[in-house]
C-alpha cells in the first residue's frame, strides 16, 4: 500500500514538515501533486513531496488523502530545489514550495477558461433546408458556414441568437461543445525581423563556447559586453541549440519595463515556443502561460525574477540579463536571489548558466579572477565592440558647480539645452534620465528649515504636480502641501529638488509642441502601461522620453542619438557601500541607449562631482579600471564580496520596544556565537537604529553583523535565524543576508 509525504499549505513553524498519508486505491497520486488532506478537524491543501511503500509509523494512525486538487503541478526537480532553498535561505519549506506555482492555483482561485462553441453537424445545404422557415437560424448559418464559432460571438452578431442556437441543436443541425480558451498576454514583435542576422566574430566565439558547454554537460559564463554589442543575439543562438537538443530555456530580465521589448524579440524568433511570466499579467494569463510551459507547449520562458521557477523540463540554459541588478534579490520572505536559483537549476540539469551585463556586479566579476575555487568560478566571455563597428557614444561631462557660478540655477545646463534643441531639429529622439520620480524631492520652509515628512515614515515627502499632493514613496500616504510652515508659521514654503515630473515640465517649456513622455512608477501602473509608452516611443510618436532607471538599461531604440543624465550624483550620495557601483552602472547603461544605429550618439552627464572615479570610468566606458578601483576599496573597508553583511531587523508600532529588543538580541547573539565557537568569523555585531528609523508606521532598529565571507557564514546566520524565529513581545524580527537595500 503506497503512502504520500505531504507538506500542508500552512505557513507556520510548528507544522512545516512532512506528514504521512495513505493513498487510497482508487486515487492516483504522484510526487508534485496538490492534494486535499485531512489535518486535525480541517481539510487543507498540501504538496506531495515523496511517495513511499512504508509509512514509517503506526499504520493505524495514518489517515487517507481525500483527493487530488491538481495533478503534477510541481516538477520533482523543483521539490528538491525547495528543500535546498529551505536550508539556504532559512525559510519555511512551504514558503519555498508556494513560489513554484501561480499563487492563484492555491485554493483553486483560477482555473482553465472554457467557452461554448457551436459547429454545424451536417453539410451547409442540408442545414439550410432544415432551417428554411427560421430567418434567425439562417442568419446564424451564414456565420457558421466557414467553421465553428463561440456562442458568445454568435450572440453578438445575431440579436436573440440564444433561442435559435438551442432550436438548431435540437434539430441536430448544430453540435455544442466546450473548448478551452487561452488567455494570452500581449506579445507584439513590433515588426522585428524573424531571421537571425550574421554574427560578429566576437559574438560567434561567445555563442560557440556556450553551445560547446551545453553539449559537454553544462557550464557557467559571465558575458561582459559593452552596450550595443549584441548580447541578445548570442542568447538567441544558444537557445536555438538548446531547442535543437530537445531542451528548454529561461531568460530573466530585471525590470517589467524590459519585458515587452525582450518578449518582442523572442516572439519574433521563436513564435509560439515563447512564453512570458511577470507580475503585470492577469491571474488567468499567468496561469495559462504557466500551463503551456508545464505541458511543454512553450519551451522558452521570458520573465522577471519569479520566472526562474518556471516548470521547464530538461532545462538546457538559464540566461540572466543585466545580472548586476538588485531586482533579482527578493526583499520578501523567502529572500532568495534569482541568480543563485538559476545557478542551482543549471547545476542540477547540466545546463548552461549565462550572466550577461555591460556592467557586471563586483561579486560576479570577482568570480572570473584567478584563485577562485572551481565550484564558484565563472568563465569570462567578452564583447568589446558594438555590432557592425558602430561607435560608442561621445560623452561630455558638465560640472554643475560652474553652471551655478555662471548664474544658471535651472535643472538643465547650457550644454544639455543646446543638444536637446539640436537633436529635436534633426528629427532624432532623446532620453533624459533622472533617478527620482515626482516633481520636487522635498518641501521645506525657508525661514526655519522644517522639511515636510511622512507621519508614518522617517522620510521627506515628495511633491507630485499631477495631483498637487505630497506623497510618501515608501508607504503610499499622501497629503496636501502646507501653505504655512507648521513649525514657525512662515509662509515661505519652497519646493526643492527635481524629479521626473519636473524634468518633463521643463522639457515642455523648452521644446513647445514636441511630444514628451514620462516613464516611472506613476505612469506605468496599469496593465501594459510599460508597453504602451515604449511602443509610442519606438514608433516616433514621442520624441523625448523622461524616465527613472526603467529607461536606463536593455532598451534598444535606433533613433535615439542623445541621452541626458540630469543628476548623476543622485545615487552617488546614498548611505550604501554600493553607491559608487550603482552610479557607474546606471550612467554606463543609460549612456549606452544612444547611437545604437547608424547615427552617432552623444551623452551629456550633469554632475557636481566630475572627478569621482565612478563618473570618470563611466564616461570612458572603462569597466576594468572601475572594477579594480572599487574592489580595492571594498577589500580595504572589508565590504562584500570580501565579507557578508547580515542583520536582524526589529519592527514595532511601539516606539520603545525596538531599541530594547535589538540591544537584548545583540547580547544573546554574542553569547550564542561565543558558545558555538563562531566569534572568530565575526568582525562586528552592533545594535543601532535602522538608516530609516520609521517606516510604514513602525519604528525600526537593527542588529548589524559583519562576518568574513570565508568563515562559518551558514552557521552564524542559522543562529541569527533562531533568534528571529523566537521573536519578541510586541515586535517582529526579520533576518536579511546581504540585503539589496540597507534602509
Amino acid at each position: 500500500m503506497p503512502f504520500a509525504e505531504v507538506v500542508v499549505d500552512l505557513a507556520a513553524d510548528a507544522v512545516d514538515r512532512r506528514f504521512t498519508y495513505r493513498i487510497p486505491d482508487d486515487l492516483p497520486v504522484s510526487v508534485g501533486d496538490m492534494v486535499s488532506a485531512p489535518f486535525g478537524p480541517r481539510t487543507l491543501e498540501g504538496f506531495v513531496v515523496s511517495v513511499k511503500d512504508e509509512p514509517g509509523m503506526d499504520e493505524s494512525r495514518v489517515r487517507p488523502l481525500k483527493g487530488v486538487a491538481a495533478a503534477g503541478v510541481i516538477l520533482p526537480e523543483l521539490i528538491e530545489l525547495a528543500e535546498w532553498m529551505k536550508k539556504r535561505y532559512n525559510c519555511l519549506f512551504v514558503d519555498a514550495l508556494r513560489l513554484l506555482i501561480p499563487s492563484e492555483m492555491r485554493g483553486a482561485r483560477v482555473k482553465e477558461k472554457s467557452v461554448r462553441v457551436a459547429a454545424l453537424s451536417m453539410p451547409v445545404d442540408e442545414a439550410a433546408k432544415a432551417c428554411a422557415r427560421a430567418p434567425k437560424q439562417l442568419e446564424l448559418l451564414s456565420h457558421l458556414a466557414d467553421g465553428a464559432k463561440p456562442t458568445a460571438y454568435l450572440a453578438q452578431m445575431v440579436p436573440g441568437a440564444a433561442a435559435a442556437i438551442q432550436a438548431m441543436a435540437k434539430k441536430g443541425v448544430l453540435a455544442l461543445s466546450e473548448t478551452r480558451e487561452r488567455r494570452a498576454p500581449r506579445m507584439d514583435d513590433g515588426g522585428r525581423s524573424r531571421e537571425d542576422p550574421a554574427l560578429m566574430p566576437g559574438q560567434q566565439r561567445a555563442a560557440d563556447e556556450m553551445i560547446s558547454a551545453l553539449r559537454s554537460g553544462g557550464g557557467r559564463f559571465l558575458l561582459h559586453g559593452v552596450t550595443g554589442s549584441g548580447k541578445t543575439e548570442v542568447y538567441i543562438r544558444l537557445i536555438r541549440a538548446v531547442l535543437a537538443d530537445g531542451k528548454g530555456a529561461i531568460v530573466l530580465v530585471p525590470e517589467i519595463a524590459l519585458t515587452p521589448q525582450m518578449v518582442g524579440w523572442f516572439h519574433a524568433r521563436f513564435g509560439a515556443d515563447a512564453a512570458v511570466i511577470h507580475s503585470r499579467l492577469s491571474a488567468g494569463e499567468r496561469f495559462d502561460e504557466w500551463e503551456r510551459i508545464r505541458r511543454g507547449e512553450a519551451r522558452v520562458v521570458i520573465g522577471a525574477r519569479s520566472a526562474v521557477f518556471a516548470p521547464v523540463e530538461k532545462l538546457g540554459a538559464v540566461i540572466v540579463d543585466e545580472e548586476h541588478e538588485g531586482a533579482y534579490q527578493s526583499e520578501k520572505r523567502p529572500r532568495y536571489d534569482a541568480r543563485e536559483i538559476a545557478w542551482r537549476r543549471c547545476e542540477t540539469n547540466g545546463g548552461v548558466l549565462v550572466l550577461g551585463s555591460a556592467t557586471p556586479s563586483i561579486a560576479s566579476y570577482m568570480r572570473v579572477m584567478p584563485g577562485v575555487k572551481p565550484q564558484n568560478r565563472l568563465t569570462l566571455l567578452e564583447l568589446t565592440e558594438r555590432v557592425l563597428g558602430r561607435k560608442m557614444p561621445e560623452c561630455h561631462v558638465v560640472d554643475m558647480r560652474r553652471e551655478l557660478e555662471m548664474g544658471n540655477h535651472g535643472i538643465f545646463s547650457a550644454e544639455l539645452v543646446k543638444e536637446l534643441r539640436a537633436c529635436t531639429e534633426s528629427g532624432k529622439q532623446t532620453m533624459l534620465f533622472i533617478n527620482r520620480r515626482g516633481h520636487s524631492t522635498f518641501v521645506s520652509c525657508r525661514a526655519c528649515g522644517h522639511v515636510e515628512k511622512c507621519a508614518f515614515c522617517d522620510v521627506a515627502m515628495t511633491y507630485h504636480q499631477s495631483d498637487g499632493r505630497m506623497h510618501c514613496h515608501y508607504c503610499g500616504q499622501s497629503k496636501e502641501p502646507p501653505t504655512t510652515c507648521p513649525e514657525c508659521g512662515s509662509s515661505f514654503i519652497k519646493y526643492f529638488g527635481a524629479g521626473t515630473q519636473r524634468v518633463e515640465e521643463e522639457v515642455r517649456k523648452l521644446l513647445p509642441g514636441v511630444p514628451v513622455a514620462r516613464m516611472d512608477v506613476d505612469t506605468t501602473q496599469g496593465k501594459d502601461g510599460h508597453l504602451k509608452l515604449l511602443e509610442a516611443f519606438r514608433k516616433g510618436e514621442t520624441r523625448v522620453m523622461v524616465g527613472t532607471q526603467m529607461i536606463a538599461k536593455g532598451l534598444d531604440f535606433p533613433n535615439v542619438t542623445l541621452v541626458g543624465v540630469v543628476a548623476a550624483d543622485t545615487t552617488l550620495n546614498l548611505p550604501d557601500y554600493r553607491s559608487a557601483e550603482r552610479t557607474f552602472q546606471l550612467i554606463t547603461q543609460v549612456a549606452g541607449r544612444a547611437g545604437r544605429a547608424d547615427s552617432p550618439g552623444r551623452v551629456v552627464i550633469q554632475t557636481y562631482t566630475p572627478d569621482h572615479y565612478a563618473i570618470r570610468c563611466a564616461v570612458k566606458q572603462d569597466y576594468r579600471t572601475f572594477y579594480h578601483t572599487e574592489a580595492g576599496y571594498r577589500k580595504r573597508a572589508l565590504y562584500p564580496p570580501y565579507t557578508v553583511l547580515a542583520r536582524l531587523l526589529v519592527l514595532s508600532k511601539d516606539e520603545r520596544i525596538p531599541a530594547l529588543t535589538a540591544m537584548a538580541l545583540e547580547q544573546k547573539l554574542t553569547e550564542a556565537l561565543t558558545n558555538e565557537g563562531l566569534m572568530d568569523g565575526v568582525l562586528l555585531i552592533h545594535a543601532a537604529e535602522a538608516p530609516i528609523k520609521k517606516l510604514r508606521g513602525e519604528t525600526r532598529w537593527q542588529v548589524y553583523v559583519k562576518m568574513y565571507a570565508r568563515g562559518e557564514v551558514e552557521r552564524i546566520t542559522a543562529e541569527m535565524e533562531k533568534l528571529a524565529e523566537t521573536g519578541a513581545p510586541g515586535a517582529r524580527i526579520e533576518m536579511e543576508v546581504n540585503p539589496a537595500n540597507m534602509i
